[in-house]
Order: structure tokens, then sequence, then C-alpha cells
């Protein structure tokens, strides 16, 4: 494969550009220059052309290849050829040229590198008592790759109108017949306000994982770079294939259980409380396309590919672990005869201090 997926040149000597995770600036690999990541997309682009799509030397410099198995559409540079895909381990990869691709508004630079993705995942393993011997001795990463993922932050302007049913308890015993009287008290509670939510996210890639992309957030979303393709020097980017409209479902339900759980903490004093009518107004001001970090790590056992993922910009890291059926039996059996002697030891000492 080759070192960059996009294919910048140092204006100074013709040397391939590398964004280097942690730093501002983009490096001349030969050379040693280092340029600040605008200087080089206006170097790249005519400053005339900043628009909505990719800029026409944009697009000479991005290719996209797609795996035959799955249809993963991955961002390369026109020389790129996979071995495997990082998705489904599928090893046929066509490259191709695509246009009219919507340019990301920001980007998050890396600012974890490959060592710092391989040594989570040697930390992931750690302490792990149920994984099989022979997939931590026998252990290989096959594929490290550190990919730029579309996603879509929305802000959101809420004005809502919540009627709450709120009740107060008070259970008292009669003094002559020991009966039980219960007295339920029912307040009608009504609130109005309005809320403002920024840069909620939401990936805008199909075949990512949710949950392993719920699960890597949060995202520091105030270090947010205007876009440059010079950013992606060196990296991989993945194409979004889910609209900002599709995700909209998934920023209502957020959006909606955020406010009503924000409104419910106003209704205090009470035992229970039970929403009955809800009024919530959106207004979506801005909608923003983004590009975040992500280091995908690739494993096999038994024929089975195994993916981590790790935030690119704090480290944060998750995946899914085979498991030893048989180990599952025995630990819990050791640590319950581990604890048989101690047991009996303080069933001793209770007999003694009793007598």
């Amino acid at each position: 494969m080759a070192d960059t997926s996009v294919s910048y040149k140092c204006p100074n000597c013709g040397a391939p550009l590398s964004f280097m995770a942690g730093k501002k600036t983009v490096t001349c690999q030969f050379c040693g220059t280092e340029f600040e990541a605008g200087a080089i997309d206006e170097f790249y682009r005519d400053k005339n052309q900043r628009a909505s799509q990719f800029t026409d030397e944009e697009i000479k410099n991005l290719q996209a290849f797609t795996c035959s198995s799955c249809g993963a559409e991955i961002v390369c540079d026109e020389n790129t050829m996979a071995t495997e895909c990082v998705y489904c381990g599928n090893p046929t990869m066509i490259p191709k040229r695509f246009d009219g691709m919507l340019r990301p508004h920001f980007v998050i630079p890396f600012k974890k590198t490959k060592d710092d993705a391989v040594a989570a995942l040697k930390k992931f393993y750690k302490g792990k008592k149920l994984l099989p011997s022979d997939f931590t001795a026998n252990n290989r990463v096959e594929a490290i790759q550190p990919m730029y993922v579309p996603f879509w932050l929305f802000d959101v302007d809420i004005s809502a109108q919540i009627t709450f049913r709120a009740e107060k308890v008070k259970t008292r015993t009669t003094h002559v017949t020991k009966q039980k009287i219960t007295e339920k008290k029912i307040f009608n509670c009504q609130r109005e306000g309005t809320l403002n939510f920024e840069k909620i996210p939401a990936d805008g890639s199909k075949r990512m994982n949710d949950d392993y992309m719920d699960s890597i957030e949060p995202f520091d979303f105030s270090e947010l770079a205007e876009f440059s393709a010079a950013y992606l020097a060196g990296y991989l980017a993945d194409k979004y294939d889910v609209s900002a409209e599709e995700c909209a479902p998934r920023i209502n339900e957020r959006v909606e259980n955020s406010t009503l759980a924000k409104f419910r903490n106003t209704v205090k004093g009470y035992d229970d409380v039970y929403v009955e009518t809800t009024d919530i107004d959106k207004k979506f001001p801005n909608i923003n396309y983004v590009m975040v970090p992500v280091w995908i790590l690739t494993t096999r056992y038994q024929d089975k590919p195994y993916t981590f993922m790790m935030n690119g910009q704090t480290g944060k890291f998750v995946g899914a672990l085979p498991y030893d059926s048989t180990k599952a039996i025995i630990w819990p059996a050791l640590y319950m005869l581990a604890g048989l002697p101690v047991a009996y030891l303080l069933t001793m000492l209770i007999l003694f201090l009793n007598q």
C-alpha cells in the first residue's frame, strides 16, 4: 500500500508531504520543510473555487477503491491497492476516481500515532482472564489503518412545552385499628422554555459500527480546524454514505430525550413524576460536515476477523474480544474454591467469639 492516501508534493523539492499526528503543520519527508495546512491547500487549488464541492485539483489527488465483498468505499491516493479491506478482511480492491463529493467544513487532526494505537491494543488485552491463551500468544495485528471518518454535527434550537403528572405519597398507620392508610396527592406541573444544543454528532458511514463510534466519543470539537485536504496526507478517509437527512431521526431522539431530562430535573420534591404531554419544536440553524480521526486495528483468530477502534484525538479504545468457554467455567470455580478457606475461618472465628 502506498504511504500516503493523498498525493501532495513539497513545493520546494517535490518529495511527498505527510501530516504528522499532534502537529499543526504538513512536513516534507525529504527536506524537512514544514507548511501550514491551509497554505498547502491554497497551493493546490484556485482561491476562487472554494465551494461546497471538492476542487478539481483535490479530485485529481483523491481516489476511491471499492471492496467487492462488502462495498466499502475508501478515499485513497491514485496508486493505492489495498491488500485487505479494513471492514471485512476481503483482499479484492478496485481503485476508481470520484467527484461531486461534498467538501467537509471542518476536520479534527490526528493526535495519536500508530505506536499509540498498538500500545492501546496491548493495554486492552491486559487483565482479560477469559481470553484464549493462543489468541494472546500468537496474536498479531494484520492491519492498522488511520482513517478520517465522516460525521455530521447538528446545532439544534429547542422550544418546548411539557406537562408532568407529579405525585406525593404519604402512608400512616392508625393508632386504634393499626390500619395502613395511604394518601396520594396529584399535581399538574407545566414547564415551558428553550434550549440550545451545539455540535451533536452522528457518524455518516453505514459501514462504521454505530456502537463503536458512540463508544469512542466524545471528540473535543473545540479543536475543529477549517478543512484542508492537506490534513489527509498520509491517511485514508471514508466517504460519507449516510446523509444529514438520514441522520435526523437519531438526532431527534437524542435531543428529545435530553430535553425531557432537562425539564424533568426542574420538577422536584415529589415521589413520582410522569410525562403527560410534550410539545417540542426543533430548528436546525447549522449542520456541518466534518472528518474525525479514528485508528482501525484488525486481527484474526480462528479465521474470524476482530476489529478495534481508537479515537485518534483522545486515545479512547473499544473493541470485542473472543473468550475461552473453558476458562469461563474454571475461573468462577477457582474464585469459589479460593473463598472457602476464608469463609471457614470466618465461621470458626464467629463461633469462638460467641462462646
